[in-house]
């Protein structure tokens, strides 16, 4: 392999391969793309897009001169760098964005890309409250954008074909799916630095934006914001997302029909806000339960072969891995189960010896290529057509999270109404829906 074909530089980060940049169809036939926050996940996506030669990077954006610096430096281009995002979606020479910043900025930043006439790839979660992921549905289909969301695993044929296996009725009726985000982060997680002078006054007012003013505290900032309420939803927005998309894609189900949550800040020594243990259980028609599972203080697997994972079916159970998925038999019996006797114990021990494998086991190998999503959206700029992830489908995976952190913080059991987007039991809990904007950003 050449060492133009390697992932390897500067640590791992992608470089466009030969192979793709020798499928340059010609300038005016690339796609002009401007990046809205590069760091670290800005940086993977920025990646994903470097493989295709029919791109271009011509912008980058960020408060930070550094990951500025470093995206130009592998983008094998000219790219204008800017510090304030309104400036780049001014740029006649950009024709979509990749929005990759904190969470509490992507429902502003995406508004206001579409209405600059820009189709947009927007990294999930889609946005920090329902009514935000609605307005961004809604603003899409107004201005006629192309729209990528960034749950990758929907331009994975390997998880198509888990989905499709699933609701084709391959390991029966589900009626359990569960999924996990396991870490030990005891004792000190992320650590419990002092609230101190922001290095930079503009940037830290420039990086808060729309949520409310804080005294600066690094924690707050660059991947970190993820422990704070300000700015995101904690890990079950940033994983839950993955999760209950793939299980959403599983079960063909749009929305919950109810949602609880409980948990805490357990046994973490640090100054985060979010949950160090939680549980959420979401009912979705069907029956079926479905469950996120976040422990941060045991990092022992929550299945026989760690899978993030699983659905329970009546003839066997799917185990989601992140290089493959396969299925597990269940042995079942069409005798009836009949009641235990000290008088006829040859009976009860039929039962057992009746039961059969339901179905053949099945092991599936995915890959990890998760520029195949960026291809998606490529494509789909040039047919006008819709992207795998689109708009409405990331609404709708993010709103699931969103509701349970709403029971969450409600302490609720809640009850979802999906059509008009309102709980039908908790009143209060609705006035969760939405947020206020530190003045002066408005929701477009």
């Amino acid at each position: 392999m050449s060492e133009l074909t390697r992932r390897d530089f500067a640590g791992g980060a992608s470089l466009a391969t030969a192979l793709s940049y020798s499928r340059v169809l010609g300038a005016n036939d690339r796609v002009r793309m401007g990046y809205i926050g590069v760091g670290n996940r800005g940086a993977q996506v920025h990646d994903d897009f470097l493989e295709f030669g029919d791109q271009q990077t011509v912008a980058v954006c960020d408060l930070r001169d550094d990951y500025m610096d470093f995206a130009v430096q592998k983008s094998r281009a000219q790219p204008k760098k800017y510090k304030e995002y309104r400036k780049l979606l001014d740029d006649k020479d950009v024709d979509a964005v990749v929005i990759a910043t904190p969470d509490h900025w992507h429902a502003l930043m995406f508004i206001d890309a579409c209405n600059a006439g820009k189709d947009v790839y927007v990294e999930k979660p889609l946005c920090t409250t329902v009514v935000e992921g609605r307005r961004m549905v809604d603003t899409a289909a107004r201005t006629k954008r192309v729209v990528q969301v960034g749950t990758g695993r929907r331009s994975s044929k390997a998880a198509r074909d888990a989905a499709e296996f699933v609701r084709n009725g391959g390991i029966g009726q589900v009626t359990v799916a569960k999924s996990y985000h396991i870490m030990n982060d005891w004792p000190v997680g992320i650590g419990n630095p002092p609230d101190e002078p922001p290095p930079d006054a503009w940037t830290w007012d420039q990086w808060v934006g729309p949520a409310p003013m804080t005294p600066y505290n690094r924690n707050r900032t660059y991947y970190n914001f993820r422990w704070f309420y300000e700015y995101s939803g904690g890990q079950l927005t940033n994983f839950g997302v993955h999760h209950i998309d793939m299980i959403r894609w599983c079960l063909g189900k749009d929305a919950p029909r109810a949602v609880t949550a409980m948990g805490g800040k357990y046994a973490v020594k640090d100054n985060r806000a979010i949950p160090d243990t939680m549980e959420v259980l979401w009912e979705f028609d069907g029956p079926t339960l479905v469950v996120f599972s976040q422990y941060n203080c045991s990092s022992a697997p929550g299945n026989v072969p760690n899978a993030e994972i699983e659905l329970r079916g009546t003839k066997g159970v799917l185990y989601l891995l992140g290089n493959r998925w396969e299925v597990v038999p269940e042995k079942v019996s069409d005798a009836v189960k009949t009641p235990r006797t000290p008088l006829d114990r040859v009976t009860e021990r039929s039962y057992g010896a009746s039961r059969k494998s339901a179905m053949e086991a099945k092991v599936v190998q995915m890959g990890r290529d998760t520029a195949a999503h960026a291809r998606n959206f490529l494509d789909c700029i040039k047919t006008r057509g819709k992207c795998n992830a689109d708009i409405l489908t990331g609404h709708l995976s993010t709103s699931a999270t969103l509701i349970a952190g709403i029971a969450h913080r409600t302490e609720s059991y809640l009850k979802w109404d999906s059509r008009a987007e309102r709980f039908t039991n908790n009143e209060a809990a609705n006035r969760h829906l939405t947020r206020e904007y530190r003045a002066p950003y408005k929701l477009g």
